[in-house]
């Protein structure tokens, strides 16, 4: 499937070339526009189990977009509500992407999105709950982020230290572990950072620039504010 990336540096947006025959899969409301020889409808991926999966488990929608090109070749635009990137990765079916709550935003045919459990400490502490997605399969898969995406290359038995909040998406084979920002935990707390991720090499992690739940409370904050 041809495609390309459109405006990479500020409010992304993906076009998409596909020829009769072919899908795309997208969040719901991903489609900004498209020809009049596609057709888009809801589909929950995997069957109603795998659907209702996503929707309480994991926070996502219970329904993808299925764009298909059925009455011949036709474009498709598509973005996402976030105020950041997007990015395209490749995958050759040797291992799973995990990707964190909305960051999924569309795939190519050959691509199969499930919810995956993450172990009991990692889904307490790690602000993104019990369950992840893994997106799995030979074909590409488009994540999208709050602010730009940037990959942090490691390699083998390299250490990174991360926010969490910042997590984007990373390879399934990768292990991480959740710890203190510092090494007390009143230091950790009032650095602003509270626990971290340490994930050792190889691999590649994608990371956002901007955290979300950070620009959620300044918004709360400024409202509150406003009100008062």
């Amino acid at each position: 499937m041809k495609y390309e990336i459109l405006y990479p540096e500020a409010f992304p947006i993906v076009e998409c070339h596909l020829e009769r025959g072919e899908t795309i899969k997208a969040e719901s409301d991903a489609m900004i526009a498209m020809s009049p020889t596609i057709d888009v409808e809801g589909k929950m991926d995997g069957g109603l189990l795998r659907g209702l999966a996503r929707k309480f488990l994991s926070g996502e929608s219970l329904f993808f977009q299925e764009l298909v090109a059925r009455r011949g070749a036709g474009m498709v635009l598509f973005g996402h509500s976030q105020i950041g990137g997007i990015l395209d990765v490749e995958l050759d079916g040797s291992y799973g992407l995990n990707i964190q709550k909305d960051g999924f935003l569309a795939s190519t045919q050959g691509i199969q999105v499930d919810t995956e459990m993450q172990n009991l400490s990692r889904g307490l502490l790690s602000g993104e709950g019990f369950f992840i997605l893994n997106a799995r399969g030979r074909g590409t898969v488009f994540v999208s982020s709050y602010g730009v995406i940037h990959p942090i290359n490691l390699d083998d038995g390299e250490e990174v230290i991360i926010d969490n909040g910042h997590l984007v998406a990373w390879p399934d084979y990768m292990d991480y572990k959740m710890e203190r920002a510092s090494n007390g935990w009143i230091s950790s707390i009032t650095s602003g950072e509270g626990l971290v991720c340490r994930f050792r090499g190889p691999g590649i992690i994608l990371i956002q620039t901007r955290n979300p739940v950070n620009f959620e409370k300044e918004l709360a904050q400024r409202l509150k504010a406003f009100l008062t």
